[in-house]
């Protein structure tokens, strides 16, 4: 029933429409003045960070670099919670369904969150069920090729490996942003090789080391001290641009107009967060993210900080899910 009892008259249905305007009003204010309360109060208790992978890997990193200065911001405890497994789709649900007070909070590598429906079946939307809050940093995918392998550069690789049809074995994680990185190197270069299934991607660069396989593409982080102690050879980054930890190796993007992938370290809250909240956050994160002490040790990791709104985020989120869709329907890819 639209009305709390029928009005009698027009003047009546008029009087009646009045109050419900007010009184609808009345609440519209008195809910944002109760969210600005909140933003204000926020954070008033302790936040927990969830990262969907083992510790020691790039999120986590980042989760306890970001946790340490939003304590020294704002006094109150940041704490860490490692719950990996299902390629970040445990940790991530579990945010997902989490209170929406900004109190519990995500960071992964968005590589899982853009393929993983496309790969598995989830009990979360990542578009529906989670706000993003911040893009962290970015750190490119390298391109790297056993010491074994006759080539020094992309072309003489691309040369090959049509020489040797079939021949190429190319590690990767099994629907891992870095198989499907493969996938579309292969694709758009017009090459075919062997994709061998590792559970990580510290195994692929052991037995690339070793010889056992010829190519790889895998995180800066983990593969660029390989690169320099010898074990390895590099042959380009997959950044927009040549990236600046690295300017002397050519970009993917030189050779194949658009290609781009890496880690880009996410801040998600669930779905629902109030948005000033979610902007109090990504405004902390984006001074923290300026302060030359943070971007040094970005540096360290091979990673560069991002300039995008949460607005921005959620377009570009849902650009890059359809896009890595488009590569396994086309690419015929079954995981799980």
């Amino acid at each position: 029933m639209l009305f709390p009892y029928p009005p009698a008259s027009a003047r009546g249905r008029r009087r009646a429409l009045v109050r419900l305007a007010v009184a609808g009003l009345a609440g519209l204010i008195g809910g944002a003045a109760h969210a600005a309360d909140d933003a204000a109060r926020y954070p008033d208790k302790v936040i927990r960070i969830v990262v969907p992978n083992p510790a020691g890997g790039a999120s986590d990193v980042m989760a306890r670099l970001l946790g340490k200065k939003l304590t020294e911001k704002w006094g109150q405890p940041v704490v860490v919670e490692n719950k990996s497994g299902a390629n970040g789709s445990i940790g991530a649900s579990y945010v997902a369904k989490s209170d929406a007070d900004g109190y519990t909070l995500l960071l992964m590598d968005s590589g899982s969150l853009t393929i993983s429906p496309s790969i598995m079946k989830l009990n979360y939307s990542p578009t529906k069920d989670l706000a993003p809050v911040s893009i962290v940093a970015y750190s490119p995918h390298i391109l790297v090729v056993s010491n074994k392998l006759p080539v020094h550069n992309v072309q003489e690789l691309v040369d090959y490996a049509k020489a040797n049809k079939g021949r190429l074995n190319f590690g990767e994680t099994p629907g891992s942003i870095t198989h499907l990185a493969g996938v579309l190197f292969a694709s758009q270069s017009g090459i075919e090789w062997n994709y061998i299934g590792y559970k990580g991607g510290s195994q692929v660069l052991s037995d690339l080391a070793g010889g056992q396989i010829d190519v790889a593409m895998n995180s800066f982080l983990a593969t660029y001290p390989l690169v320099k102690g010898g074990a390895i050879r590099m042959l380009a980054v997959a950044s927009p641009q040549r990236f600046g930890a690295i300017p002397d190796t050519p970009a993917l993007s030189e050779r194949l107009p658009g290609f781009v992938t890496g880690s880009w370290q996410a801040l998600m809250a669930p779905a629902g967060t109030p948005p000033a909240v979610v902007q109090k956050l990504h405004a902390a994160i984006a001074e923290i993210t300026a302060e030359a002490d943070t971007r040094q040790r970005f540096a360290e990791l091979g990673s560069e900080p991002v300039s995008m709104t949460p607005a921005e985020i959620a377009v570009w989120l849902r650009k890059e899910t359809d896009h890595w869709a488009k590569v396994v329907k086309d690419g015929d890819i079954k995981v799980f």
